[in-house]
């Protein structure tokens, strides 16, 4: 696995040391990016990042039916994106890996309501 310096000659400020991803990391990553590629499937992810909802809420906030929200939200489940707990017959669904919420967050920061990508501060 090689280690890529930073650019020698680049401005700013200076750049750390990384290494070069795998080939099962560049796969897994693609594949994690290919399914928060739906819009349904992201806001949902979105909501979950933000509290915890059963399926019936969360297909009644995007729209979808819960048929169709309980596909969605089987697919995140099993790629290990979001959690659930069982409270009777009640299944809750949630966000709760700190990579996953530090995506979201920042995607959402860099983009503004309008869609345009949004200014750095």
């Amino acid at each position: 696995m090689a280690t890529l310096p930073g650019p020698a000659t680049a401005p700013g400020p200076a750049r750390r040391e990384v290494t070069e991803p795998t080939q099962p990391q560049l796969r897994s990553a693609a594949a994690t990016f290919a399914l928060l590629s739906s819009p349904p499937r992201l806001h949902l992810v979105w909501l979950m990042a933000h509290e915890t909802f059963d399926v019936g809420t969360l297909a009644a906030r995007v729209g979808l039916s819960v048929a169709t929200a309980s596909q969605h939200l089987g697919k995140l489940r099993l790629a290990g994106v979001i959690s659930a707990r069982r409270d009777g017959r009640h299944m809750y669904y949630t966000v709760d890996d700190p990579h996953v919420l530090t995506l979201i967050e920042q995607i959402f920061s860099h983009i503004a309501p309008d869609g345009t990508l949004a200014p750095d501060p």
